[in-house]
């Protein structure tokens, strides 16, 4: 089970929500590349950088930012995934010029499927389905979409995607646990391989999740809250996984 530390980005400071709510936002600093690079020196071999505020207005504003994080982490050997309103392929390559090695697509892949097809034929790809109970949420979660999580699976299946990023909105920013029971349903449900994202607020619930057979977490306010470390979740996560 891969680690995925975060930086969520909303004029260009580290900030987390609370349940998705753009109201509900605690800010954890003003300087996201000295952040990515703590979580590249803990060990962390990837990190994860969402543009909050293009996810919900499509306008790229931290796109400098995220280009300055992966230049940074590229000379860590740091892998950077990347989404936040790529809702076209234009979007998509600025974000690989800029040296993001995975993009994540969100809306787009709801409402645009052949672009998904199109960019994994020549990039490395994900797409995020954040849910709001079994419903997939778009436009940086503020709507719904009325399609079921496992019909937008089956929809995914043969695009060529190298994973699902699963946020379970209502446990996101809560460190309250997360949905153990439903991701390791999910996992079933789908050969795409399985990101978790919500809820982690403990070493333990990093251990329940790798039962799971997710293929990765993504944790944020537990690391900034000083829940656990960088070290202590990559060191738990490969105990678990033995």
């Amino acid at each position: 089970m891969e680690l995925f530390p975060a930086i969520d980005l909303r004029g260009g400071r580290c900030v987390r929500l609370y349940q998705g709510d753009y109201l509900r936002e605690t800010a954890y600093g003003t300087d996201p590349v000295a952040t990515a690079l703590s979580f590249a020196d803990a060990g962390a071999t990837w990190v994860h950088v969402v543009d909050l505020d293009a996810a919900r207005t499509g306008v790229p504003e931290n796109r400098p930012v995220v280009g300055a994080i992966a230049g940074a982490l590229a000379l860590r050997k740091v892998a950077v995934q990347s989404g936040g309103g790529v809702r076209d392929q234009a979007a998509a390559e600025a974000l690989i010029a800029a040296g993001v090695r995975r993009v994540v697509l969100g809306t787009a892949a709801l409402e645009q499927p052949e672009l998904v097809h199109e960019l994994a034929t020549h990039h490395e790809v994900a797409v995020a389905l954040d849910l709001r109970g079994r419903e997939v949420a778009v436009r940086g979660w503020v709507e719904g979409s009325g399609r079921d999580v496992v019909d937008v699976l089956d929809e995914l299946a043969g695009a060529g995607v190298a994973a699902v990023n699963i946020t379970d909105i209502s446990r996101d920013g809560t460190m309250t646990g997360p949905d153990v029971e439903g991701l390791s349903a999910l996992v079933d449900a789908t050969a795409i391989p399985v990101v978790a994202s919500g809820g982690v607020g403990t070493l333990d619930h990093l251990r329940a999740l790798a039962s799971t057979g997710v293929a990765g977490v993504i944790v944020g306010r537990a690391l900034y809250e000083g829940r656990f470390t960088v070290a202590e979740a990559l060191a738990a996560v490969a105990a678990a996984g033995r």
